[in-house]
């Protein structure tokens, strides 16, 4: 299902009863945040919020903030357009494993898969919602423009309206210590100099005035590495933030694609609809053209870094001041109507919980293809994305979860997790209370454990270098005798089946407690 906004998104949640309205004005700074968290902290995530009246230094902004709106199984599911994360995993397996037809049944099955692949690549439009107000800083010309245009009106023609400054729009401050005001849930927007390929990664924005802020793309994002080919050659840089559209562009802007892979193949696939992309006012970048707000500027490789932080991060701490490249602000665009898309991260569970959940659900059929043993894979909450990792796997032969620790840890933003987790096959890798048991039963920590080194998040605090630690892995999997186990490995204490079902007839209101 593809969404043409992101407030018919909104209004999609209010008619399923995932939306709470605030009606009364919060703050942009920590209000919002501290009634954000408790939703976020209840079971299952809580609702969404629109807070139609944010203030920003005691005034109303005109735009209201809704966050919170992909908190929740649900609400991610509603955002593809579908009854489950599972159910568009397991349709992104059938595409995967799709193999050359040898009936017409089989050859008209695949072609159906195929005519939901066409509307995956996206297009280039000439105008969209996003371009409904103008303000170009360079020329400073400010206009709106009526969408659709009038026929026969340009949008020059269309009449002046006042347009805000970063200054204006309701960007929180979430947290007593942050640095300032951080927009983030922006879907960042660079392009390789060398091959044209594009990319969007989502990367904290700090505020610093009305027309600069620091662009944290860290050291092992694709936005950095297109950032050091500019820092080489010593050409501007353009970058085009975007915020709001269809709710699936921050979901691909987070996901783990391939290098190289363009995050709108993703989204108009899950979307079944291409997206429309549109030219910026200042830079040759294409954005979504039902954005909600489009900022345009670019980073000039010959300005000396500046500090950016502290944040109040996912890991659950501030993450400390450090140098990164100064973005400037060249142009404001947005919807006449734009409501300003927020989260907040911090101390676990929080949104983003959900969203990188989403994305090992997503991506599970692409691991299965690599490692075909693996039955599935969970980052507990607690782990705060990929500190923390349980798989489970079909083990056939001595030190397999070995070979599952090297393999995952090679693999993307997997290369961030500190501590791998491999449990047996019928282990539920999303119960962490039944992992830690078959953790401490199963293993002997000596004979068990891996330490190795690698990359590492360079939010993590506790590493003794920025972006360098050490990894733990740990097979809880029975073990055989080829791995140096020779005593025989004792069965689990299970019921016999025929005695809990009697006892479910016979006692049915007091069967399961």
């Amino acid at each position: 299902m593809a969404f043409e906004s992101f407030s018919a998104f909104v209004a999609h949640l209010e008619k399923a009863g995932e939306l709470l309205r605030i009606r009364e004005p919060v703050a942009t700074e920590l209000e919002i945040t501290e009634l954000a968290d408790r939703q976020m902290k209840l079971p299952g995530g809580g609702k969404a919020l629109l807070i139609e009246k944010p203030t920003i230094n005691g005034k109303v902004s005109p735009f209201p903030v809704a966050i919170n709106t992909l908190g929740s199984w649900k609400r991610m599911a509603l955002s593809m357009g579908s009854d489950s994360v599972e159910s568009t995993a397991a349709e992104l397996g059938t595409l995967l494993k799709a193999k050359p037809p040898t009936s017409l049944r089989e050859a008209m099955r695949l072609l159906s898969t195929a005519l939901d692949l066409r509307h995956a690549k996206p297009r280039i439009v000439r105008s969209g919602p996003c371009k409904e107000v103008v303000h170009r800083f360079d020329a400073a010309a400010t206009r709106t423009e009526p969408w659709p245009p009038a026929p026969g009106v340009s949008g020059a023609a269309a009449g002046n309206a006042p347009c805000p400054t970063l200054q204006d729009l309701p960007i929180l401050k979430c947290w007593p210590l942050d640095g300032g005001r951080f927009i983030t849930l922006p879907c960042v927007v660079t392009k390789d100099p060398d091959t044209g390929e594009r990319n969007v990664g989502m990367y904290r924005v700090q505020i610093y005035d009305d027309r600069t802020t620091g662009m944290h793309w860290q050291l092992q994002k694709v936005g950095a590495r297109h950032g050091r080919r500019y820092y080489e050659t010593g050409e501007r840089m353009p970058v085009a933030i975007f915020l709001g559209g269809d709710p699936v562009f921050p979901f691909a802007a987070t996901a783990p694609l391939p290098d190289g892979l363009d995050e709108f193949l993703l989204a108009g696939y899950l979307r079944k609809k291409s997206v429309d992309l549109v030219k910026c006012e200042t830079n040759d970048l294409e954005v979504p053209a039902n954005s909600d707000f489009v900022i345009e500027g670019y980073v000039d490789p010959r300005e000396p870094l500046r500090e950016e932080g502290p944040f109040g991060d996912h890991t659950g701490y501030y993450t400390l001041p450090e140098p990164y490249p100064v973005f400037h602000v060249t142009a404001i665009t947005h919807r006449k109507d734009a409501i300003y898309p927020a989260t907040v991260v911090g101390m676990p569970p929080m949104e983003d919980f959900y969203i990188g959940a989403a994305s090992v659900k997503l991506f599970l059929p692409i691991f299965k293809m690599n490692f075909p043993e693996i039955v599935d894979i969970a980052l507990p909450a607690e782990g705060v994305f990929h500190n923390l990792v349980f798989v489970s796997i079909r083990k056939t032969y001595p030190m397999q979860a070995y070979k599952i620790m090297h393999g995952l840890w090679g693999m993307g933003q997997m290369m961030f997790s500190k501590y791998l987790v491999v449990v047996d096959a019928e282990v539920d890798v999303h119960n962490t209370s039944e992992v830690l048991f078959h953790l401490c039963a199963n293993t002997d920590p000596q004979r068990d454990s891996l330490f190795t080194k690698g990359p590492s998040d360079v939010l993590d605090h506790a590493t003794s270098e920025i972006a360098v630690g050490t990894k733990l892995g740990m097979d809880a999997t029975r073990k055989l005798p080829g791995e140096g186990f020779h005593r025989p490995w004792p069965p689990l204490i299970r019921m016999d089946t025929a005695v809990r079902e009697k006892i479910d007839r016979l006692f049915p209101s007091k069967a399961r407690g």
